[in-house]
């Protein structure tokens, strides 16, 4: 899947740099990586789905970020945080 770029809304950015101490660079960063994508659920609209991305940032941090794709392959970040343990592991696997 390949995404062109990031929507950020203010109240998902403050919640992610408060909470989980991630910033968009990092994300951004790692959504421009070929990361390992999996879809969540559908969307109720059609086409806007939810997915779950597992990378790593220019620095090496493992993310996982959870975003809607929206249409013009933008991804609308609803989240960002460093991986479990066991979403590590499978992405080690995987790689």
């Amino acid at each position: 899947m390949e995404i062109l770029g990031c929507i950020w809304l203010d109240q998902f950015v403050d919640k992610i740099i408060q909470k989980h101490n991630v910033y968009p660079e990092e994300v951004e960063g790692m959504l421009s990586q070929n990361p390992q994508i999996r879809m969540v659920e559908r969307g109720d609209v059609k086409g806007e789905d939810l997915y779950m991305a597992f990378g790593r940032s220019y620095a090496g941090r493992y993310l996982s970020v959870l975003f809607i794709m929206k249409k013009g392959k933008q991804a609308l970040v609803i989240s960002a945080r460093d991986m479990s343990k066991r979403e590590r592991k499978s992405y080690g696997r995987r790689k």
